[in-house]
Protein backbone atom coordinates (compact mmCIF):
# COMPACT_ATOMS: atom_id res chain seq x y z
CA UNK A 1 0.00 0.00 0.00
CA UNK A 2 1.41 3.51 -0.52
CA UNK A 3 0.70 6.00 2.15
CA UNK A 4 1.60 9.79 2.92
CA UNK A 5 2.81 10.23 6.49
CA UNK A 6 1.54 13.40 8.24
CA UNK A 7 4.72 15.58 9.99
CA UNK A 8 3.27 14.53 13.73
CA UNK A 9 3.13 10.79 12.76
CA UNK A 10 6.04 8.79 15.14
CA UNK A 11 8.99 8.02 12.88
CA UNK A 12 9.01 4.30 14.62
CA UNK A 13 5.22 4.11 12.85
CA UNK A 14 7.35 4.90 9.57
CA UNK A 15 9.61 2.33 9.88
CA UNK A 16 6.92 -0.31 10.92
CA UNK A 17 5.10 0.48 7.78
CA UNK A 18 8.17 0.33 5.75
CA UNK A 19 9.37 -3.26 7.56
CA UNK A 20 5.84 -4.64 6.48
CA UNK A 21 6.99 -3.82 2.75
CA UNK A 22 4.68 -0.46 2.14
CA UNK A 23 5.22 2.07 0.28
CA UNK A 24 5.98 4.90 2.81
CA UNK A 25 6.36 9.18 1.85
CA UNK A 26 6.57 11.03 4.85
CA UNK A 27 4.96 14.72 4.58
CA UNK A 28 8.71 16.37 5.10
CA UNK A 29 9.99 14.18 2.03
CA UNK A 30 7.01 16.54 0.14
CA UNK A 31 8.36 19.32 1.36
CA UNK A 32 4.44 19.43 2.94
CA UNK A 33 5.72 19.82 6.72
CA UNK A 34 4.48 23.21 7.26
CA UNK A 35 1.34 23.06 4.72
CA UNK A 36 -2.60 23.30 5.78
CA UNK A 37 -4.34 20.08 6.46
CA UNK A 38 -6.38 20.88 3.35
CA UNK A 39 -3.21 20.61 1.12
CA UNK A 40 -2.04 17.89 2.78
CA UNK A 41 -5.35 15.82 2.30
CA UNK A 42 -5.09 17.21 -1.17
CA UNK A 43 -1.76 16.01 -2.14
CA UNK A 44 -2.43 12.73 -0.78
CA UNK A 45 -5.27 12.15 -3.19
CA UNK A 46 -3.22 13.23 -5.98
CA UNK A 47 -0.46 11.19 -5.59
CA UNK A 48 -2.69 8.27 -4.50
CA UNK A 49 -1.79 7.82 -1.15
CA UNK A 50 -3.64 6.96 2.40
CA UNK A 51 -3.02 9.59 4.42
CA UNK A 52 -1.71 8.74 8.05
CA UNK A 53 -1.81 11.23 10.59
CA UNK A 54 -2.16 11.91 14.63
CA UNK A 55 -4.32 15.06 14.09
CA UNK A 56 -7.79 14.74 14.97
CA UNK A 57 -8.72 17.80 12.93
CA UNK A 58 -8.78 15.33 9.75
CA UNK A 59 -11.96 14.24 10.57
CA UNK A 60 -13.28 17.63 10.20
CA UNK A 61 -12.05 18.12 6.87
CA UNK A 62 -13.38 14.55 5.43
CA UNK A 63 -16.68 14.57 7.09
CA UNK A 64 -17.92 17.99 7.29
CA UNK A 65 -15.81 19.52 4.77
CA UNK A 66 -15.93 16.52 2.45
CA UNK A 67 -12.41 17.65 1.28
CA UNK A 68 -11.07 14.23 0.76
CA UNK A 69 -10.67 10.35 2.09
CA UNK A 70 -8.44 7.65 2.02
CA UNK A 71 -7.19 8.40 5.80
CA UNK A 72 -5.89 6.56 8.57
CA UNK A 73 -6.15 8.52 11.99
CA UNK A 74 -4.37 6.90 14.82
CA UNK A 75 -4.97 7.21 18.30
CA UNK A 76 -0.99 6.86 19.62
CA UNK A 77 0.80 7.57 22.61
CA UNK A 78 4.25 6.39 23.24
CA UNK A 79 3.20 3.98 26.23
CA UNK A 80 0.85 2.06 23.50
CA UNK A 81 3.18 2.27 19.94
CA UNK A 82 3.20 -1.63 20.23
CA UNK A 83 -0.66 -2.13 20.48
CA UNK A 84 -1.44 0.31 18.01
CA UNK A 85 0.53 -0.92 15.90
CA UNK A 86 -0.53 -4.25 15.89
CA UNK A 87 -4.01 -2.68 15.56
CA UNK A 88 -2.74 -1.20 12.00
CA UNK A 89 -1.38 -4.65 11.28
CA UNK A 90 -4.69 -6.18 11.22
CA UNK A 91 -6.55 -3.25 10.16
CA UNK A 92 -4.20 -3.35 6.59
CA UNK A 93 -4.92 -7.28 6.65
CA UNK A 94 -8.35 -7.13 6.84
CA UNK A 95 -9.05 -3.64 4.40
CA UNK A 96 -8.19 -3.93 0.74
CA UNK A 97 -6.19 -0.51 -0.40
CA UNK A 98 -9.06 0.17 -2.52
CA UNK A 99 -11.41 0.11 0.28
CA UNK A 100 -9.05 1.91 2.71
CA UNK A 101 -8.77 4.58 -0.36
CA UNK A 102 -12.22 5.20 0.30
CA UNK A 103 -12.19 5.41 4.03
CA UNK A 104 -11.66 6.93 7.13
CA UNK A 105 -10.35 4.60 9.66
CA UNK A 106 -10.02 5.28 13.64
CA UNK A 107 -7.04 3.13 14.84
CA UNK A 108 -6.71 2.80 18.97
CA UNK A 109 -5.01 0.06 21.28
CA UNK A 110 -6.95 -2.81 20.27
CA UNK A 111 -9.30 -1.79 17.88
CA UNK A 112 -10.48 0.08 15.18
CA UNK A 113 -13.42 2.30 13.42
CA UNK A 114 -13.80 1.71 9.70
CA UNK A 115 -16.15 4.22 8.49
CA UNK A 116 -16.92 3.67 4.72
CA UNK A 117 -17.15 7.24 2.91
CA UNK A 118 -19.89 8.08 0.30
CA UNK A 119 -19.40 8.67 -3.47
CA UNK A 120 -18.60 12.31 -4.27
CA UNK A 121 -22.11 13.73 -5.20
CA UNK A 122 -22.61 14.13 -8.99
Amino acid sequence: MRFLLDQDVYAVTARFLIDLGHDVITAAQFGLSAVPDTDLLARAGEEKRLLVTRDKDFGGLVFIGRLGKGVIYLRITPSTILSTHEELSRVLQTHTEAELANAFVVVEPGWHRFRSLSPEPN
